[in-house]
């Protein structure tokens, strides 16, 4: 039979009563023949209380000694969960051993808390394979080249799966969450919402990058490059739900663009309320401006996602783009004290209550006039559009965040995706 990934999320492992019901699940696929490795994360919570108690004695001033020590204690809550899931299947009379990520190793670069994965030695690993155990390893966590703890950052433990199901060839890897899937939008804004069996990764990653918080991008982005197939499914099914219903529930992330994907214009709405908007007014239109304006930006450290630059009058013009909420305020400060004054700007403004709402889908490369039913369904609802950014398979707008819900219900029926079976 194959090797098959499992990954399981926080609120999975929240109990040794949902462990247990874990290792039922993961003892089930051994049984049928499978190699299983598991990759589960920390219970829900404990990644936050550890933290938590780290800032309570942390120096005002983060330092990288600081980053270290806090990967240090980050990791220890995966730590905990992959030796409870290794004595809960050894209950089940399995033959089950647990790996941190240092053990293995998964060899990562040295940005602590959000370290990128380099290489992972998988001999170890195939070994106990062959031996006929489940082997068990810490997902969000690696080491670097001298020997130190690293953490992959917020949802790493979706990457490490990946990353481990890449590595060893997997035939597919399973991601368990506490949703059945990837949805055509959020179901609690529009309950109509309906669940994709298949998407493809290009529409993943877009859906991932532009709000949509089922998967960790870098996990899509690391399954895209490496070809690992994903599912998304639920950890709330029974256990003992029969093996092969549940090999084909969830959604599946694909390469495979079949004629039944290709019908859907558009797959998805994704929103994002975590979105600001700055404006730097009357700046001179030449060469160069773009980069006086964003370069200080970037060397901060802040992203940047829609640009625009409006039409020229008089020979200046106006700048705007979106950040983070949280680098609103950073940001803004930036521009007043440094940015503007540099520039000989009129003035600088911002509004941290915007959003952007998107529709993604790969039909869009063969359809025309997509974005003008996108446009006309937000008309029409009277809502009016601030910025608009596209792709070949989205098309993103920025409007005022208090017609965000109403937006994607506009569009989600305007798309017809309430009737749609992909």
């Amino acid at each position: 039979m194959a090797l098959i990934v499992h990954k399981y999320g926080g609120t999975s492992m929240g109990s040794t009563e949902r462990i247990r019901n874990v290792a039922k699940r993961v003892a089930k696929w051994a049984r049928a023949g499978h190699q299983m490795v598991v990759v589960p994360s920390a219970m829900s919570g404990e990644t936050n209380r550890l933290l938590g108690l780290a800032k309570e004695l942390s120096p005002e001033i983060p330092t990288p000694a600081l980053m270290r020590e806090l990967d240090m204690i980050a990791a220890t809550g995966e730590q905990v969960s992959v030796g409870l899931l290794a004595i809960a299947l050894q209950a089940e009379g399995m033959q089950a051993v647990s790996y941190t990520g240092w053990q293995v190793p998964i060899k990562t670069d040295s940005a602590y808390t959000k370290a990128r994965i380099e290489s992972i030695d998988d001999e170890r690993v195939r070994a106990d394979l062959a031996a006929g155990k489940v082997v068990i390893i810490t997902g969000f966590q690696g080491i670097d080249s001298d020997g130190h703890i690293t953490t992959l950052g917020r949802g790493g433990s979706d990457t490490s799966a990946v990353a481990v199901a890449a590595a060893m060839k997997a035939a597919e890897c399973l991601i368990y969450t506490d949703v059945d899937g990837v949805y055509t939008t959020d179901p609690r804004v529009v309950p109509e919402a309906r669940r994709l069996h298949t998407i493809t990764f290009e529409e993943m990653l877009e859906m991932a990058s532009l709000g949509s918080k089922v998967l960790q991008i870098r996990s899509v982005e690391f399954a895209g490059k490496y070809r690992v197939p994903l599912r998304v499914l639920s950890s709330f099914t029974p256990w003992d739900i029969d093996i092969d219903e549940e090999a084909r529930s969830g959604t599946l992330i694909t390469f495979e663009e079949d004629v039944k994907m290709e019908q859907a214009v558009v797959s998805g709405i994704a929103f994002n309320r975590d979105e600001a908007k700055l404006t730097v007014m009357g700046v001179p239109d030449k060469p160069g401006i773009a980069y006086q304006i964003l370069g200080p930006i970037a060397d901060a450290n802040i992203d940047i996602d829609v640009i625009i630059q409006n039409v020229s009058h008089d020979g200046k013009t106006d700048f705007s783009f979106t950040v983070h909420r949280n680098d609103y305020a950073r940001a803004l400060d930036l521009l007043k004290t440094q940015v503007g004054p540099a520039c000989n700007a009129a003035q600088v403004v911002g509004d941290p209550k915007i959003c952007k709402v998107s529709i993604v889908g790969i039909g869009m490369r063969s359809h025309v006039g997509v974005a003008s039913k996108m446009f006309r369904a937000l008309s029409e609802e009277g809502i009016n559009i601030q910025m608009i950014s596209t792709s070949e398979i989205k098309t993103s707008v920025v409007i005022d965040e208090k017609y965000m819900e109403l937006a994607v219900r506009a569009l989600h029926k305007a798309f017809d995706l309430e009737l749609q079976t992909t």
